[in-house]
């Protein structure tokens, strides 16, 4: 078979650039002035339209637009891995400051799906699930680092919450995941609470896979988050799908045609085992209900 190069990192790639000049308020025809290229390569460097971008490019933009140390090096380390074929990486929490890969593609994204088996997706957490998720991590966090976390997730979820028009996210949860006690009852039963709470809008739909429904294609796969993007007015422009898979050290991107499918037939299959929208809302409140006794 022949091998495939992914767009996914001249795609960050392009949106970092996007970000580090409206940052520093200048227009394209300026920074591209003063990075000695023509406004047109620097609108192509910014749709992802290059596919063999130069390091010396980046490093003279970086300059231009007095990117911090830790810019400058995730972006031409993006710059590399935008050449190779076959490309999929583990991403460590350090490479952007936090301001993790997968976050960068949510905040883009007008669709996210997500199925989780033993962790409820960081969109629909609540402070004090998260808070006590924090505390279990090793080597261990500072409460300072613990606060910035949950800081960022508050971001990450105001999306939902403001952009109902244009976000839709679809959450489907295996039971089990409602039953391991982060935090303790009162906690758990705040954020089952919170589940039933936020089903309830219209661009939010969470849907549980019941433990007695027994075996189904999604405990072979695993948990997975198919992020869908805008359609852009020219097609050629409209970003292809990611698949994130979460691990302990790393995380894949995918997004190969093959790949996306292979993930959108799994859903499907998860899909037909869980409950419906109003059979799901009556368990989570049934859970909340166990741990409130």
């Amino acid at each position: 078979m022949t091998a495939q190069t992914t767009t996914l990192p001249r795609r960050l790639l392009a949106r970092r650039l996007l970000a580090l000049r409206e940052a520093a308020k200048l227009t394209r025809d300026k920074a591209a002035k003063l990075a000695e290229i023509s406004s047109q390569t620097l609108w192509r460097l910014e749709n992802g339209q290059v596919a063999n971008v130069k390091k010396m490019v980046v490093r003279a933009l970086c300059d231009v637009y007095s990117a911090s140390d830790n810019d400058r090096e995730a972006l031409l380390w993006l710059t590399e891995e935008a050449r190779k074929t076959g490309w999929w990486q583990s991403y460590s929490d350090a490479m952007f400051d936090n301001k993790d890969l997968f976050v960068v593609l949510e905040q883009s994204a007008r669709r996210v799906t997500s199925f989780q088996l033993t962790l409820l997706p960081g969109l629909v957490q609540t402070a004090d699930y998260r808070r006590a998720m924090a505390q279990t991590y090793e080597p261990p966090l500072n409460d300072e680092e613990i606060d910035r976390r949950i800081e960022l997730l508050t971001k990450r979820q105001a999306r939902h919450e403001e952009a109902s028009d244009s976000f839709v996210l679809e959450v489907l949860l295996s039971e089990a995941a409602l039953h391991h006690r982060i935090g303790g009852a009162a906690v758990m039963a705040d954020q089952v609470r919170n589940l039933v709470k936020l089903s309830k809008r219209g661009n939010v739909s969470i849907r549980i896979v019941p433990l007695a429904v027994g075996g189904h294609l999604g405990l072979q796969v695993g948990s997975f988050v198919l992020l869908e993007f805008p359609k852009h007015p020219n097609p050629a422009l409209t970003e292809p799908p990611v698949v994130y898979v979460e691990g302990y050290t790393g995380a894949l991107y995918l997004d190969k045609p093959d790949e996306i499918e292979q993930y959108r037939t799994a859903l499907s299959a998860i899909d037909r085992a869980a409950l419906n929208q109003s059979e799901s809302r009556a368990l989570l409140v049934k859970i909340a209900e166990e741990y409130e006794a």
